[in-house]
């Protein structure tokens, strides 16, 4: 999870008990109560998780396309897997993909 997405949902978290704990301190926790900080945190999970992937879905994105646009040298590497045998099988060529 992204740091700053990470720090504000620990934020909301700590809040919620703090109110759950002022509350059950007076008496007045019940199960409204409960159910309404549950989906305050619920409402800022997903958001803080659907900005993360956002985020890490464009940085990755930028990253490809740095180096599709690069001078080949920063160039991905393939990767063989062994098959059911562990053998490799044959090396591709320059022009095989």
């Amino acid at each position: 999870m992204v740091s700053g997405a990470g720090d504000r949902l620990t934020d909301v978290v700590a809040a919620v008990v703090e109110v759950a704990a002022e509350a059950g301190e007076a008496g007045t926790y019940t199960v409204e109560t409960a159910r309404a900080m549950a989906a305050v945190l619920n409402k800022v999970a997903v958001r803080v998780v659907i900005d993360a992937e956002v985020r890490g879905f464009s940085s990755g994105w930028r990253e490809a396309m740095e180096l599709v646009a690069g001078d080949g040298t920063g160039a991905a590497r393939a990767a063989r897997l062994p098959g059911p045998d562990g053998d490799l099988g044959p090396r591709p060529g320059p022009g095989d993909r």
